[in-house]
């Protein structure tokens, strides 16, 4: 086996996560960035013995689109134990999730909060 990463970014659902009322109500833009460190399988060319990235990109985004949570960190959570879960050739996985349109009351580009969570 051979230490290798699988990196997704920017997988993108219009949710309701937040505190805020018209955040439930409205909903915004989120995204989520996710790398997995993996145990990698370089001498196969068996997708059955590979982790499935298009499976993984969809886990997320189920998880990002789902249930509302008040916290982006609760969310980044979320998404790193369903992550985790998918495959024991994941070791580690580190998610961004991203909240542009945080009502936070000055000018800015983005919220970011990263997550780091390791197999057990």
């Amino acid at each position: 086996m051979t230490d290798g990463q699988i990196t997704l970014t920017g997988i993108r659902a219009h949710a309701n996560h937040g505190v805020l009322p018209s955040e439930r109500e409205l909903g915004q833009l989120f995204s989520a960035d996710v790398t997995l460190d993996v145990d990698m399988d370089t001498d196969s060319d068996d997708i059955t013995k590979a982790v499935n990235y298009a499976t993984v990109a969809q886990q997320v985004l189920n998880v990002l689109a789902g249930e509302p949570v008040n916290l982006i960190e609760t969310l980044a959570g979320r998404i790193a134990d369903t992550v985790l879960g998918m495959s024991p050739r994941v070791r580690s996985v580190q998610v961004t999730v991203h909240k542009p349109h945080a009502p936070v009351g000055v000018a800015l580009d983005d919220v970011a909060v990263m997550c780091r969570k390791d197999a057990e």
